[in-house]
């Protein structure tokens, strides 16, 4: 489990890059980089990383799914994740 420091630094993050997108853009595209140096260093899209959405591991992230792979795997052997279950053969 992560710490919750770390959770909320990223939830930080990605407000910072959502409020500064806009601005970013219309900076790259004037091609005013001094300007972009700037702008903080957490709104840049580059600093964010996935974390799992209920433990926080940043480690074995799964996109289509948002959740790391333990916590994928408890998930579908308890069969709460649609469409997914354990291979036997």
């Amino acid at each position: 489990m992560a710490k919750e420091c770390m959770k909320a630094r990223e939830v930080k993050r990605a407000k910072l890059v959502a409020k500064y997108a806009e601005k970013r853009k219309a900076l790259k595209e004037a091609g005013d980089y001094v300007a972009l140096a700037k702008l903080p260093k957490n709104s840049s899209p580059v600093r964010l990383h996935n974390r799992c959405s209920l433990t926080g591991r940043s480690k074995g992230y799964i996109r289509q799914f948002g959740i790391s792979r333990i916590t994928f795997r408890e998930m579908a052997s308890r069969g709460l994740i649609p469409g997914v279950k354990k291979a036997s053969w």
